[in-house]
């Protein structure tokens, strides 16, 4: 009998794979590095085929590590970034770098070329424009074909193929052009609880044969059902069965979201934060909210039965990526966040929550997502000194996740204020490894922390999907009950959360500042 998933992951940087059993044990875990190609502070690419051969890489480690029967893997789930490959008829990299570089043809989720494009669609009255929360961001799809066509017409004119990034390694394990109803509706601005185009929107977009040019066959496919079975190609390169399943993708925060709150989704009056390069506060409902500037509502997007709504910040490891750099003058490593994690931690239990209080961050150095909605916002950082030790970083680093920590709070204050009382987060991605960021998270916030797949989140909630898809459970959302894992609370201490509520007040002050200064 079948007894295992393997569930993939591809981040920013690096590609991950993991191994379950029926219970939802991770029995092992691979990644491997992928490239990026930053052309400059706005535009970013991804090679497609690099992506692959992480992906093949990983899988491959894994299974390794595991030490099982191949021959028992049911099935296969990807999750990704909502990155933007484009192909030619044929399958082949379309160039989307302004340079033209074969191999960069899938533009990063963080790419913000589109930012003109997506304001004017941001003018229109329109159910899709409703539906984004009435603020098109440039981190969704239409926008970013807009500026390919508009821009890059001779990518355009050989383009033949254009996939969501789940849905390119889902045709690229079975050869199939079915996509996912979670990429489709919450980055192609796809109606999927009227299962239908927003024709007016599109036509504005200057995109009415979108299904055509971008190769899209038929309904997409619910979360949790099967899209085919792997190729014989794709078979040979994982060293799996030919009949293993392959799952519809998701993106990667709608994964997290499964495992965090999917097998709890009635409980209203939490909300699900997946903290990683960027940060999502993810809520289901059971009836449609529209909110400005947050994303959705969109339904079926996780669990096929439910409204989910989507705020959060574009930079959030990022920004902590760019403090380091900008004190170090490289790209940081691993081992640079791991001493500055423990350094600040150590500062912080000598002081206290008063540590670097001079130093205010408004961190929207890549635009602010919710709840103003403005992609072109920049980030402020005052009370800088001529400190330029380790600590003086240190100390910068966490007044840094402190800024991060407080605008997830108004990201939620806004969301509370729409969709009713949010009492308990469930934290789950990068953040979650870190002490420091959970105690953040909860003090800032001022609300119950709940811990539950941490940092596995994303990877667990593509093994839900797989298993669903290989028939282990009667729907996905009987799979996240079964394979939900054991919770621990983490309470807010009401002195650190009295002492942030200044911080916090101070953060909405100087955005007021910042719009003056903007206005001038």
């Amino acid at each position: 009998m079948e007894g295992y998933v393997v569930a993939v992951d591809v981040g920013t940087g690096s590609a991950r794979a993991g191994v379950f059993d029926r219970k939802g044990h991770c029995l092992s875990r691979a990644s491997h590095p992928i490239r990026v190609n930053r052309e400059d502070a706005v535009m970013a690419e991804h090679s497609s085929d690099d992506i692959w051969s992480a992906v093949v890489a990983c899988v491959r480690a894994a299974l390794v590590s595991a030490g099982i029967d191949c021959g028992a893997v049911a099935a296969i789930g990807f999750d990704a970034t909502c990155s933007l490959v484009f192909l030619d008829s044929a399958g082949k990299p379309v160039s989307v770098a302004k340079d033209g570089e074969p191999r960069w043809d899938t533009i990063a989720w963080f790419d913000h070329r589109a930012a003109a494009q997506a304001e004017a669609l941001s003018r229109i009255a329109s159910d899709a424009v409703r539906h984004s929360g009435g603020v098109v961001s440039p981190e969704m799809q239409i926008p970013k074909l807009m500026w390919i066509r508009d821009n890059l017409s001779s990518a355009w004119e050989k383009t033949g193929i254009i996939l969501d990034l789940a849905d390119y390694l889902t045709f690229r394990s079975t050869g199939s052009l079915r996509r996912s109803a979670c990429t489709l509706t919450a980055k192609w601005c796809y109606l999927n609880h009227q299962q239908r185009w927003d024709q007016d929107f599109l036509a504005a977009a200057g995109l009415v044969d979108l299904e055509a040019k971008a190769r899209i066959e038929g309904p997409p496919s619910p979360v949790g059902t099967a899209i085919a079975t792997l190729s014989p190609e794709a078979a040979a390169a994982f060293g799996l069965r030919q009949d293993c399943i392959v799952a519809a993708g998701m993106v990667d925060a709608y994964a997290g979201v499964l495992a965090l709150s999917g097998p709890d989704p009635e409980v209203g009056d939490r909300v699900s934060l997946i903290g990683g390069t960027s940060s999502c506060v993810m809520r289901f409902l059971d009836r449609p909210h529209y909110l400005h500037s947050y994303w959705g509502p969109y339904f079926g997007a996780a669990l096929p039965d439910r409204w989910i709504v989507e705020g959060g910040q574009s930079a959030a490891g990022a920004l902590l990526d760019l403090v380091v750099r900008n004190h170090l003058g490289r790209e940081p490593t691993v081992a640079d966040h791991e001493r500055l994690v423990s350094r600040s931690e150590e500062l912080y239990r000598q002081s206290g929550p008063s540590l670097g209080a001079h130093i205010h961050v408004l961190p929207d150095f890549h635009g602010n997502r919710t709840p103003i909605g403005n992609a072109g916002m920049k980030g402020v950082i005052h009370g800088l000194s001529l400190d330029a030790s380790f600590d003086g970083l240190a100390i910068l680093y966490y007044r840094t996740k402190l800024g991060l920590a407080l605008g997830i709070r108004q990201v939620i204050d806004a969301m509370e204020a729409e969709t009713g009382p949010v009492r308990t987060l469930v934290l789950g991605g990068g953040h979650a490894r870190s002490r420091l960021f959970r105690e953040l998270y909860a003090n800032a916030t001022g609300r119950e922390l709940i811990l539950s797949a941490g940092d596995e989140a994303m990877l667990l909630g593509t093994a839900m999907a797989a298993a669903t898809a290989a028939g282990w459970h009667g729907s996905l959302a009987e799979a996240c009950k079964a394979l939900k894992r054991r919770e621990q609370v983490i309470a807010p201490d009401p002195r650190a959360a009295r002492h942030y509520a200044r911080d916090y007040a101070i953060l909405l002050r100087m955005q007021d500042h910042r719009a003056e200064i903007s206005a001038m």
